[in-house]
This record gives structure tokens, C-alpha cells and sequence, in this order.
């Protein structure tokens, strides 16, 4: 069965109870001297402004008058631009993105990306990760960001013997969590990818344990991962290595994507968000739902609550069914997104970010209606894309049709609450 999958983040009404500032450049929300980063089709902000940090939405190629080049060192540039445009409608620059997630249509433009990303962090780069998918909303790339408003304790996290000449920090710190870049499973040596999956998996694995150990920290203040695959990685393989890394029934909120490709010829990819304070972690699982060796349901940094991706499964006999349409499953999606929020004593008010990960991109207007029936006001700040080709949309022997979306999400929890 094939997944198509979100990976995540935020929203937040304008709500005094909540206390959570939300800010946006979009068409239906923008401040009068804001300008528009974006297509006149979206319809769901360019950034949300809560919690200390500015969630920027996937930015495309597209420029301000609707055009874009042809050429895919512009097309970056231009992504990057609308990137930093909307940063700047927050108030901050550049300096004061401490992670991006790039999604390319073509992996063969990765040092292309690189080429062009250096003239714009020359100082401290990003935590990023990079990832090669099937379409984008605009041609060629996308890219979405996360800014910090405040840099008191930002800095970038090296392990020993680590290098690399990309413009890219391997971790950034910042006042409360640590930002890690997808780690590759590859020989950090010789860059070499080996050919046994396994093998693979682990030194993914170890890269993304030897950054969390340079900020002093430990894979248990891990509170959300993407473990990013290609079709060569087996999920079981990955789940069994994986879950030897973490404590049973206390694991990160977790997002697991197969993807087109990934940089330098790599099966398999970790990137992730971790807590500085131990103490302000907490997992969040529903109260009938069994531990897990791999995920938690959610999982706090303080206030902001990470929750795993959702798909639209309806558990019951013969394993349980997907519905026959992406509408449809996209409302048990979201049900089940709502289980784990009210587990938290939450709901789709406090979340602030989303990405959406379609099994045909040409789906977007029928999932956006359904969607932003679920949000009042205004939209999380939101990508969506489309991971892997789709598939071919027939039922099984148990008339349940393959999965078609799913989402995770990021929320903060008012400052009410206990």
C-alpha cells in the first residue's frame, strides 16, 4: 500500500485565550503593507507567527507577477526570495531561519541548489534537509522554512569529524530545541551508499544521533523525526533499527515518507526537531491505543505539541478500509488528527502548520475544500506536494482502495492550560 503523506505544520487563529500571535501574508489575511509572496490562488497564509518561532508555508518559483524562468538556478533563487520576502513581512531576515525542508523534481539540480543557497546563508546556514519528489505546486522546487524570533542561544551544532562543504549547518540550537539536517545513510568517510539496507538505515541513524549528542543532548529528547525512504528501503528493516535507538512506548511523534529520491544517491534520510529541556518533553498518546516500539502520537517541546502523520485508515474488520475517494479519506484524516489534539486538550484551532502529501497533486482543490472546512478563520500555514507517482486507485479483495493523503501537524498549546 502506498502512503502519500504529510508532513507537517501550523495554524493558529487570532485568539486571546490561546496567546498565540498569528500573523500572515496571504490574500484573504495580509496587513495592508504587506505583499504577496505567493499565488493569487492560495488561499492559506504564507506564514503563521506563534510560540517564538514564524512557520513560513512552500514557497515555489513563482514570481510576484505570476511569471517563472525556465531556468532552474532562477527558479531557486526565486523560492528563496519569496522565502525571505515573507520572512521579512515578520520582521526578521534571513539569519533567523534556523530550518528548511527543499523539495526537488529533479534530485540531479542538488548541487545546482547548493550553489545558489550559498549566496544566501554565508554566515550560519539552516538545518535542512532535501528531498527528490514527483510534483511540486510550481515547477521544479519548493521550499518551506522555520524562523526563530529570538537568536539568544542560536548556534550551529558540528559533530567531530564531521564534513561537508554545503550550505547547511548540521544542527542549529536555539532557545529551547535543537533543529537536525537530514542525515544520510551513507559512509560519512568515503560518502559511499552501501547496498545492504540495513547497513544503510544505521548510519542515518548514527548521523542523526552524533548531531543531538553535539548539542549535549540524547535521542530521548527527540520529539519528532522524518524518516525519509526510497522504495530500495524496506519498512520493516527501517522499523526494527529504528526503534532500537528509541525507549518502547516513549518514541518521537514521527512522519515516515517514501520519497522519489534523495541527495548524492541515498535510500534513506533522518531529519528532526529535539527539546533542550528534558523536562519539557511529554508524550501524548490516546488512552486506547497500545504503545509503540517506532512513534508516539504526540509529542510536546513545551508548548508546541508534534503530532505523527495521519491517514485516512478506518480501523475494523478484515484490517480495517480506505475510503473509495481522496475527499473521503481525507475526513477520517483529519478525525484521526483530532483524536490525538483532544488528547492534548486541543483542537485544529491551535495548529499552526501543515504539509500535505498528495497521491496526485492534481487533487489539491478537491482536498483543500474538504480541508478548510475543519479551521476556522484562518488557515495553518501549509505545503503541499506530491512524494512518489500515483498509483492506480482500485480496491482489494476487501474493497478498501489504496491511501491517497496524509497529513501531520504541529500545534501550540495555550499558555492557559496546565
Amino acid at each position: 500500500m502506498k502512503f502519500s503523506l504529510l508532513g507537517l505544520f501550523f495554524f493558529l487563529v487570532l485568539d486571546a485565550q490561546a496567546q498565540v500571535r498569528l500573523t500572515a501574508t496571504s490574500q484573504v489575511t495580509s496587513p495592508a503593507t504587506a505583499q504577496p509572496a505567493v499565488p493569487m490562488s492560495r488561499t492559506y497564509p504564507s506564514r503563521v507567527d506563534a510560540g517564538g518561532y514564524v512557520y513560513v508555508s512552500g514557497q515555489g518559483a513563482e514570481r510576484p507577477d505570476g511569471s517563472m524562468s525556465s531556468k532552474f538556478e532562477e527558479q531557486v533563487r526565486q523560492a528563496l526570495d519569496n522565502v525571505k520576502m515573507v520572512v521579512e513581512t515578520a520582521g526578521l531576515t534571513m539569519n533567523h531561519v534556523v530550518y528548511m525542508q527543499v523539495y526537488l523534481e529533479d534530485i540531479s539540480n542538488y548541487q545546482k541548489l547548493n550553489r545558489v543557497s550559498a549566496q544566501y546563508f554565508s554566515e550560519t546556514p539552516p538545518a535542512r534537509a532535501v528531498l527528490g519528489v514527483a510534483r511540486v505546486p510550481q515547477r521544479g522546487i519548493e521550499i518551506n522554512a522555520v524562523a526563530v524570533r529570538n537568536l539568544a542561544g542560536k548556534r550551529a551544532v558540528v559533530p567531530p569529524r564531521y564534513r561537508s562543504t554545503e550550505p547547511v549547518s548540521p544542527g542549529i540550537l536555539t532557545y529551547d530545541r535543537l533543529f537536525v539536517s537530514g542525515m544520510l545513510g551513507r559512509d560519512p568517510a568515503t560518502g559511499r551508499v552501501p547496498d545492504e539496507p540495513a547497513l544503510q538505515v544505521d548510519l542515518a541513524l548514527d548521523g542523526l544521533e552524533a548531531v543531538v549528542e553535539a548539542a549535549g543532548l540524547k535521542l530521548g529528547h527527540m520529539v519528532f523525526v522524518n524518516p525519509y525512504l526510497t522504495n530500495q528501503i524496506p519498512g520493516q528493516v527501517m522499523n526494527q533499527h529504528y526503534a532500537k535507538r528509541f525507549e518502547f512506548g516513549n518514541t518521537p511523534a514521527r512522519a515516515t515518507i517514501e520519497v522519489s529520491s534523495l541527495p548524492d544517491g541515498a535510500h534513506v534520510e533522518y531529519t528532526g526537531v529535539a527539546v533542550r529541556d528534558l523536562s519539557q518533553r511529554r508524550a501524548v498518546r490516546p488512552r486506547n491505543m497500545s504503545p509503540s516500539p517506532t512513534a508516539s502520537p504526540c509529542v510536546f517541546a513545551g508548548d508546541t505539541l508534534y503530532c505523527s502523520a495521519k491517514d485516512g485508515f478506518t480501523p475494523g474488520p478484515n484490517s480495517g478500509i480506505y475510503g473509495a475517494t481522496p475527499s473521503q479519506q481525507l475526513r477520517q484524516t483529519m478525525r484521526n488528527l483530532l483524536d490525538n489534539l483532544e488528547e492534548a486538550d486541543m483542537d485544529f484551532r491551535q495548529v499552526v502548520a501543515t504539509t500535505v502529501y498528495l497521491d496526485d497533486l492534481s487533487d489539491t482543490d478537491a482536498i483543500n475544500r474538504v480541508y478548510s472546512e475543519y479551521f476556522k478563520g484562518i488557515l495553518p500555514a501549509q505545503t503541499t506536494l506530491q512524494q512518489i507517482p500515483s498509483v492506480e486507485r482500485k480496491p482489494d479483495a476487501e474493497e478498501s482502495y489504496p491511501g491517497l493523503e496524509q497529513i501531520s501537524l504541529i500545534a501550540i498549546r495555550p499558555k492557559s492550560n496546565p
